[in-house]
């Protein structure tokens, strides 16, 4: 019974997990904030590494929906009924994810020099409240000012390695709980001239080899060693996970061709006002 009770835990949290990866609202956050109420009965190390490689099971359903866009081979064409064999390069996938791994470096050196600091001292819920405020305002503020401008760059094509590196350097920021992967990535990206269509799509290429490095080292760091119950409960997580961000994607990439992100910004205003009022007033 007290497994089922944990499964049922690990099915709400993979649900959350694939709806927040991709809006930009804050995964980590809102999983730090859940785990203040739905306690799951497991060691701290575990936990710790739990709330990261459950983001592979949303990072595989970006993989799985815009593989086409994503993989840099391509079969060879038929010719007279007879399949070539050997692929094909796709030099412009090639050439964004070069840009995709410029775009990472920031945030890799931060997160090997600053990561064990802000787990230990930053993964609070005052923490998580402020910065979701904060960034709720800035997305009010940046879309309102968008408004008179023209996209410079529309496609994933258009964008330089210059660019990628400055969305990189914005990346950066979510390094604080609360932050959102994709919400300063996004917010970078519309500053800098960025639409939002091409904003988001290069949000998604960014969080592969993100996700897949972060949730490599935190494995490494917990072991590789689990009981049936901990292996299970993560393969759930994951799995449940999938399946949400299938549809969450879906649901965005055709929300922006016709809105903005104002609403994400309002409601994290909102979540991060109740959640300080909540734990300062307790």
């Amino acid at each position: 019974m007290d497994f089922i009770i944990e499964i049922l835990k690990v099915i709400f949290l993979g649900i959350v997990e694939g709806i927040t990866e991709w809006l930009p609202i804050s995964s980590t956050g809102h999983m730090l904030l859940v785990d203040e109420f739905i306690k799951m009965n497991v060691s701290s190390d575990f936990k710790e590494m739990f709330f990261v490689v459950i983001q592979l099971g949303a990072i595989l359903a970006v993989v799985v929906m815009f593989w086409n866009k994503m993989w840099p081979f391509k079969r060879k064409d038929t010719e007279d009924g007879i399949n070539k064999k050997g692929s094909i390069l796709k030099k412009d996938i090639w050439s964004l994810w070069f840009k995709v791994v410029v775009a990472c470096i920031p945030g890799a050196v931060v997160t090997i020099a600053f990561d064990d600091f802000i787990e230990a001292h930053l993964h609070t819920p005052t923490v998580i409240a402020i910065t979701l405020i904060f960034y709720g305002i800035a997305f009010i503020i940046v879309e309102r000012w968008n408004k008179t401008r023209t996209p410079k760059i529309n496609t994933l094509s258009d964008i330089t390695y210059k660019t990628a590196f400055i969305i990189g350097l914005f990346q950066v920021l979510s390094i604080i709980p609360g932050t959102s992967r994709s919400g300063s990535t996004i917010i970078g990206s519309l500053l800098i001239g960025v639409s939002r269509v091409a904003a988001a799509e290069f949000t998604f290429f960014l969080a592969v080899p993100v996700m897949f490095g972060l949730s490599f080292i935190k494995l490494l760091k917990f072991g590789l060693l689990f009981t049936v119950s901990e292996l299970s409960i993560l393969l759930v997580g994951m799995a449940v996970a999938f399946f949400v961000s299938l549809l969450v994607i879906k649901f965005l990439m055709g929300y922006i061709k016709k809105h903005d992100f104002q609403i994400f910004g309002w409601y994290r205003i909102i979540l991060g006002a109740v959640v300080l009022v909540y734990f300062l007033f307790r």
